[in-house]
């Protein structure tokens, strides 16, 4: 395909599968340009047909089936997910129910044939003049979220300084944002996880498109920006251009006003209820939807209310001759959805009316013929009151039939003649009618169109204000948040500042020479060790060092095995205050490795968090009291080895005899 298309305005690609199956291998597509004027024409791969939207970005690619491009549902999720932000997926064969494609070109008079590029010419043609439904599986909310570009790690000598600039550099890009997006006045709502020395991620969920977004994806250093158009449960199809067919409307009225729209073949096309909305929303919430030809209600006689919807719109109106009964209501909706009691009122009272007058509408459809508009037919006969003749012979403009008219005029009519004189005066009189009435619709609709932009100005205005008071309250609830965030710093302070006011009171701390502590003073540094076991002593020795000659305090001293026992003797304490027992292995392992042993109950011991010490006349005691001990336990063991000899002695003394 030329490059000429590039510079085009409005370009439609029109696509028809040329060979191959979207399922099987190297499918080929017939892919026709049209922006209006000049056509150009390709036969191109899958993949050079993605790669050429991409290049081209249309603003539209028109096909007669979406699953000629797509092999299943999520394969065409994947494939809208890739178009261009200004490019649209066009069905031209309608939503869900697709006509054929011949049909729909031959209704709207655009050439057509069977090879695959006169259909593509067909669906490009068709889509530049809004014919078709766009295929969408995104809803226009789109999530931006700011998040950390790498792992913080398992940790270092400086992990927490490097933990700590990673989430403060997702902190300020998440505020960059959010200036963009203020700037660019967009609503949004925040939800951040905070974490230490910032964010660890923050999520914005934008009420725009991702075109419309001033943030784009981006992965740089510390930082990931990941920019997520929100998908819907399914897939849906928006017509290019919202026609207001002729509609059947069922009104309840009372404290919740329910308004359901049916279509002229008995389908439901929507439901409402509101306890808020007045006659004036719902009005404009039905003129979206169509035009109304015929006002039901489900009670008789029919209420003011459903009345004056009725004059509203110049239409007939349906009430049954008795209240309609909630079992019948509940058999005839029972295909349908809907949320509450008064949807389902007003939708019954909607197919009921549509019931009443299906005979009707299938006369007066075989009456017409294929290039006149059914339904507008269909409205000026119920509505009107007007026989299907009368408005085929307005609608055809029969000139074939004036001329005859002309040219017989100079002769004697026949009564007969004249009768159709007659008529044809008749309907003159009544087209001067039509006129009239015509000329009051407008006015009307002028008065409408005035309402309608009062009724946006209001909403804009109420937008602006919805977002300046969300805004007020996203304040208030970050000054809450500062100010607890205040109290707790400044309770933190006051505890900080009562426990280093004891701490200067104690001792001056340097963790580099611990024994500094006890300078000039009775005092000894104690180190705390939580259990006996190796993992408390290795905890202890990491946090605050064991060294030779340190006073080691056990504050749970049983369960030790020899090993424990022999780790810490490595450590060279030079006294071991325990409480609690001390097993008999650990205890002959430190009296091997000559360590005193005391209980902690003999000294006075002072702790402040994780901190201690002791006088150093009550350790000297323990010690003295230790060395007494170890003495007399030398000597009972000397003893018990000089008895042990001994009486090995005499046993082979004994033998040799």
């Amino acid at each position: 395909m030329s490059t000429r298309t590039s510079a085009l305005d409005s370009l439609v690609f029109g696509v028809d599968i040329q060979s191959g199956n979207i399922r099987g291998d190297a499918p080929s597509y017939a892919v026709v340009a049209f922006d209006g004027e000049h056509l150009d024409k390709d036969v191109v791969s899958f993949r050079k047909l993605r790669r050429l939207i991409e290049r081209e970005e249309p603003a539209i690619v028109a096909t007669d089936n979406m699953y000629e491009l797509a092999a299943d549902k999520d394969a065409l999720v994947h494939f809208l997910q890739s178009l261009p932000a200004g490019t649209k997926l066009v069905q031209v064969t309608g939503a869900d129910q697709p006509e054929p494609l011949s049909r729909v070109a031959s209704r709207h008079g655009v050439p057509y044939g069977k090879e695959p590029m006169k259909e593509a010419e067909a669906a490009a043609r068709l889509a530049a003049a809004n014919v078709g439904y766009e295929v969408s599986a995104f809803t226009d909310t789109t999530t931006v979220k700011v998040s950390r570009g790498r792992s913080t790690g398992k940790g270092g000598w400086s992990s927490d300084r490097y933990t700590r600039r990673i989430h403060g550099n997702v902190k300020t890009t998440s505020r960059d944002v959010e200036s963009k997006l203020k700037d660019a006045g967009l609503a949004y709502e925040r939800d951040v996880t905070e974490k230490y020395g910032g964010f660890s991620n923050a999520i914005f969920t934008v009420e725009a498109r991702p075109q419309d977004i001033p943030v784009s994806n981006r992965r740089s250093g510390d930082i990931r920006i990941e920019v997520e158009r929100d998908r819907r449960d399914g897939i849906e199809f928006e017509p290019l251009v919202k026609r207001r067919d002729h509609v059947i409307v069922g009104i309840d009225p009372g404290t919740t006003t329910a308004a359901a729209v049916v279509g002229l073949d008995g389908t439901v096309l929507d439901v409402l209820s509101t306890r808020t909305a007045d006659t004036a929303d719902v009005i404009e919430w039905l003129i979206e939807r169509g035009r109304p030809i015929i006002v039901a209600a489900d009670v008789t006689p029919m209420p003011e209310t459903v009345e004056k919807f009725r004059r509203s719109f110049d239409a007939a109106g349906w009430n049954p001759t008795t209240d309609l009964p909630v079992d019948e209501k509940l058999h005839r909706t029972r295909d349908e959805d809907y949320d509450n009691d008064h949807e389902r009122d007003a939708m019954a009272a909607a197919l009921f009316a549509f019931d009443a007058h299906e005979d009707q509408f299938e006369r007066i459809t075989r009456k017409v013929p294929p290039r006149i508009d059914r339904g507008e037919v269909i409205a000026r006969v119920v509505s009107g009151e007007e026989s299907v003749e009368a408005v085929l012979r307005e609608l055809s403009d029969d000139e074939e039939s004036e001329e005859e008219t002309t040219e017989h005029t100079e002769r004697e009519l026949s009564a007969e003649e004249k009768k159709i004189k007659r008529l044809e005066s008749q309907v003159e009189r009544l087209e001067t009618h039509v006129s009239e009435l015509q000329s009051r619709v407008e006015d009307r609709d002028e008065t409408i169109e005035e309402y309608k932009s009062e009724l946006s100005d209001a909403r804009r205005k109420e937008r602006r204000e919805a977002r300046e008071r969300r805004e007020v309250n996203r304040l208030e609830r970050e000054n809450g948040r500062l100010e607890r965030e205040l109290e707790a710093e400044e309770e933190r302070a006051d505890e900080l500042q009562s426990k280093l006011s004891r701490l200067k009171d104690l001792w001056k701390l340097d963790h580099s020479n611990f024994a500094d502590v006890a300078e000039g003073r009775d005092l000894v540094p104690v180190k705390v060790v939580e259990q006996f076991t190796k993992k408390a002593i290795e905890q202890t020795d990491e946090e605050y060092g064991i060294s030779a000659g340190d006073v080691v305090y056990l504050r749970d001293a049983s369960g030790a095995g020899r090993s424990t026992a022999e780790r810490l003797a490595e450590k060279k304490p030079r006294v071991v205050l325990r409480s609690g027992g001390l097993s008999d292995v650990a205890d002959e392992v430190l009296f091997d490795h000559d360590i005193p042993v005391g209980p902690a109950d003999d000294v006075s011991i002072q702790e402040i968090d994780e901190l201690a010490i002791a006088r150093g006349t009550d350790i000297e005691s323990v010690v003295a009291d230790w060395r007494r001990r170890a003495e007399d336990r030398q000597k009972e063991q000397k003893s018990e080895m000089m008895d042990q000899i001994i009486s090995e002695h005499r046993a082979n003394g004994g033998r040799e005899e």
